[in-house]
């Protein structure tokens, strides 16, 4: 059975803007919570201010199952509600008929109970997670991309449309605890029984699935960077045991943000700082909280995806997580399957911090060397409208198509003026596929179209075809294997000697110099472009 015919009604309510979405528009979030340790059971209530662009008669608020609304109320009202699985339907009138619209700011408050879903392997799986650390000391997180927000607090779950002014979220813990989110710490007060409220303010807009809750016994240092938007405050959390480990493991965040905003432009967040946050998992890209868990080791728990031992010198979650807060949580795709536009920019980062430290040939082995993780399983881009993502190759395979992009436009302050303009065009939106793919084509002036689709929206890798004449001075070739249109140009380089071709599904020729050897071509071109090459008979 075709995936696409596996998709049920609660998908549909999950990934589309239905008639429930519409007419409303998110303007902020001021969201409380106290979880329940010993039960694992989390209370809250979250008062949604909201934009009505167009008469609602029924609302749709997003929390999964099992946790229980216990009441809707705003403008003095109790509103009736039904539940349909994850989704509550809000009956805020009971007609248009008579309804005198206007346009207007509305709050309503949903005061909600339970117990949420556990994550067992997070980041990959989503939920709470519930641990203790080595002091057994209470130890919680949570991480919910791709599941949703709504798996521990009421909202509209849908990553087109963030609190345009931002949020606020109160946490209440036992008082010998420390509770971190995002943005800045505005307060902590006493409540009574022996519990403490951490009161974290959002100033910028800022994603559902980036919203986080982490708790445990920690302890804070701070510095300060004076980067392209002037002074960004630095807040590093780990527990109280980690601090020596933290101060070390940490110092690679200076040079990470300088060579992000090299690359990218201003760090997007300097409103709500920087901070990284020890976590019980391996670590997400929470909105100026990034959560970090690779036990302050360098690569990817200690390994090199890369295989070039490039990989060992950094700390991955570092560099990539940290990432995302230039793609993922300042720029976001409205629909989750265009979710390369955060993972593959974001890899792609990992290869330009490389370039920055170690210099261009080392991040070239770098990048070549995560495509043994390509699985060419299926399409990067998923399916709209389901909340559904497409292959993991939006990691490494989008990684290495924008490196060919790259290549292609064969000027590198072209491509860095093009990398820095999406980051400004698009700063603090949300955003398509399309959008994405038309602005680089504009900036760099070839049309990419066939590229974005050979390796977007299939699995096919191309093939270029080619043998030489008898005298070994022409080179003839064409693309195989490849999307209708295919038409990445090549540069063949070999020391000083530079040959540009333009293949296309038809045979063409050009003239090759003496010091570009043939038998060399494949190992030339395979590692500069994710092609494959293969020479035929004439």
């Amino acid at each position: 059975m075709e995936e696409k015919n596996l998709f049920t009604k609660a998908d549909t309510l999950r990934g589309t803007i239905t008639e429930y979405r519409k007419g409303w528009d998110v303007i902020r979030y001021d969201l409380t919570v106290q979880p329940d340790i010993i039960t694992k059971s989390i209370e809250g209530k979250n008062l949604i201010t909201y934009k009505e662009d167009l008469p609602v008669r029924v609302m749709q608020i997003d929390l999964q199952q099992p946790l229980a609304i216990d009441s809707i109320t705003g403008n003095n009202n109790n509103y009736k509600f039904r539940r349909d699985g994850n989704v509550c339907f809000v009956y805020l009138r009971d007609s248009l008929a008579k309804y005198k619209f206007a346009p207007g700011i509305r709050q309503l408050t949903v005061y909600y109970h339970g117990t949420p879903k556990e994550a067992k392997r997070a980041p990959w799986d989503g939920g709470l997670i519930w641990k203790t650390d080595l002091n057994n000391n209470p130890f919680i997180a949570t991480a919910c991309q791709g599941l949703g927000a709504s798996i521990w607090w009421p909202c509209k779950d849908h990553q087109s449309d963030e609190p345009d002014s931002g949020m606020s979220i109160r946490i209440i813990t036992p008082d010998t605890l420390v509770a971190i989110s995002n943005g800045r710490l505005q307060n902590v007060s006493n409540s009574k029984g022996g519990y403490k409220t951490w009161t974290w303010q959002v100033k910028n807009p800022i994603n559902s699935y980036d919203v986080t809750m982490n708790i445990g016994k920690y302890t804070k240092w701070s510095d300060t960077l004076i980067g392209e938007g002037g002074k960004l405050d630095l807040d590093y959390w780990v527990l109280d045991y980690n601090l020596e480990k933290g101060k070390k493991q940490f110092e690679q965040v200076k040079p990470m943000i300088r060579s992000h905003e090299y690359w990218f432009g201003k760090y997007p967040f300097y409103q709500d700082s920087y901070k990284l946050v020890e976590s019980p998992f391996l670590g997400m890209e929470h909105q100026s909280a990034v959560a970090y868990g690779n036990k302050f080791e360098n690569g990817y728990l200690g390994r090199d995806l890369s295989g070039s031992g490039w990989g060992l010198k950094w700390d991955f979650i570092i560099i990539h997580e940290s990432g995302h807060e230039w793609f993922g949580n300042s720029i976001t795709t409205k629909d989750l399957a265009d979710m390369w536009v955060h993972e593959g920019f974001t890899s792609y980062s990992e290869t330009l911090f490389t370039e920055t430290i170690f210099g261009k040939q080392a991040a070239a082995e770098y990048n070549f060397g995560i495509r043994k993780n390509i699985r060419n399983d299926k399409t990067i881009i998923g399916f709209y409208g389901v909340n559904k993502e497409g292959s993991g190759d939006m990691y490494y395979k989008a990684s290495n198509m924008l490196n060919i992009i790259r290549q292609a436009i064969n000027d590198d302050a072209k491509f860095r003026s093009i990398l820095r303009g999406i980051n400004s065009k698009f700063y603090h939106q949300t955003v398509t596929t399309k959008q994405i793919e038309d602005f680089i084509s504009k900036e760099s002036g070839h049309d990419f179209t066939k590229i974005f689709d050979q390796y977007l929206r299939s699995t096919q890798v191309p093939t270029l075809e080619y043998y030489s004449s008898k005298n070994k001075k022409k080179l003839f070739f064409r693309w195989a294997n490849c999307t209708s249109g295919f038409n990445l140009p090549i540069m063949i380089s070999q020391g000083k000697e530079d040959v540009a071709i333009t293949p296309t599904e038809t045979w063409k020729t050009a003239t090759l110099p003496k010091k570009i050897m043939l038998s060399n071509l494949s190992d030339i071109i395979e590692k500069r472009y994710y092609v494959t090459t293969k020479q035929v008979k004439e």
